[in-house]
């Protein structure tokens, strides 16, 4: 009997526990417990929670795209604007349309493993597949513990191997210190001619990239209280990529990517003739100094003049990105301690500072040898 009747009273009323025990999609047995008081108000909650029971779908009847509906609403509550906006653009792009349309408890091993080809046969480098598998993999992840399902059948197929022999992936491009100087110098030139700020916005722009390796969001969200002598206190990042978003002041990206970053001498003095220049050209302004009065340079504008600036100086181009790989190849190659360029560039961890540069680090085979030759 689903109705019990307990010691209790409320006004006036005799307590009742409504039990209702029924087998889920799974086959594993669930219960409702409930309280109600009075006889006709517990069998009216008895009737309620029955028929709920019958008209409520099983919840793994979802398509993978309803599921997706939800989880990226839950996920905006969980991660930093741009990393959600990266998420749901991976999914709207590539998950979705491969597996949307099947439904939550008919994605299985064999649907896993057809993922996994349909994902293998777009081209992608064995590291961005294994990324799809993982980006889908957190959403099942969800679904279980939502209890919409009860395992992930992702986790019992095999990832990608990068075959024995396969092409590498490409080397880090940089500017070597020669090649910045002449890029810097077109740079420097066409502001002058120009007297423009905006066109000494981007020599700043390249200069504050080179120097200090910072991502160009950090560097758009700088401002002039963020400087202290030489060094610069990175606290915040600006994103233009977020869909029907001009730009989106958002904090960096991880904790370790708050730092403080000293400055070398030659961009100490161009920083102090630039906030001269925009004193005297547009009034002080302490919030973009990189930037026009109504907010910062876009960032394809960036790019534009980037391809300009090389192509002068009789250059290969560089993205902009790769400017940031300028500043710590050119301290790897000069042997800077790893842990120092992995503090610069904010990284999270060392190891992905060593596995992008540790190839530009000079051997020390014969410094090593003299040492043991000493052991006697």
């Amino acid at each position: 009997m689903p109705i019990y009747k307990m010691g209790g009273k409320k006004d006036g009323k005799k307590q009742y526990r409504v039990r209702i025990n029924y087998v889920d999609q799974f086959g594993k047995p669930r219960q409702i417990d409930r309280v109600a008081y009075g006889s006709t108000e517990a069998k009216d909650l008895e009737r309620k929670l029955s028929e709920e029971i019958k008209k409520t779908p099983p919840a793994a009847r979802k398509t993978l795209k309803d599921l997706y509906d939800e989880y990226i609403e839950v996920c905006k509550s969980e991660l930093r604007e741009t990393t959600w906006d990266k998420k749901r653009r991976t999914f709207e792009h590539t998950i979705i349309p491969l597996v949307g349309d099947i439904k939550l408890d008919k994605f299985n091993v064999v649907a896993a493993q057809k993922y996994k080809s349909d994902i293998l046969a777009l081209g992608l480098s064995p590291a961005t597949s294994s990324t799809y598998i993982k980006v889908l993999s957190t959403m099942i992840n969800y679904a279980v513990r939502m209890e919409y399902i009860p395992k992930n059948p992702l986790r019992q197929i095999g990832g990608y191997k990068t075959p024995e022999f396969a092409v590498p992936e490409k080397k880090v491009r940089y500017y070597t210190s020669d090649e910045f100087l002449r890029y810097i110098a077109v740079a420097k030139q066409r502001a002058e001619a120009s007297g423009d700020l905006d066109e000494w916005g981007y020599y700043i722009f390249f200069m504050l990239a080179f120097y200090t390796g910072m991502r160009k969001g950090e560097i758009h969200a700088l401002q002039w209280a963020d400087i202290d002598g030489n060094v610069i206190k990175i606290r915040r990042s600006i994103s233009q990529k977020i869909k029907g978003k001009r730009e989106t002041e958002l904090l960096v990206k991880t904790l370790s990517s708050v730092r403080d970053v000293q400055m070398p001498q030659p961009l100490v003095a161009a920083l102090d003739d630039h906030r001269k220049r925009q004193q005297i050209m547009a009034g002080f302004n302490d919030h973009w100094f990189v930037c026009r009065g109504v907010g910062c340079l876009r960032d394809s504008t960036i790019e534009k003049r980037n391809q300009a600036f090389a192509e002068a100086a009789g250059l290969p181009h560089r993205t902009i990105h790769e400017f940031r790989h300028s500043h710590a190849s050119l301290l790897a190659n000069s042997g800077i301690n790893i842990q120092e360029v992995a503090r610069r560039l904010g990284h999270k961890n060392v190891t992905i500072t060593w596995n992008t540069y540790s190839h530009l680090y000079p051997r020390e085979e014969e410094h090593a040898l003299e040492i043991l030759n000493k052991i006697v």
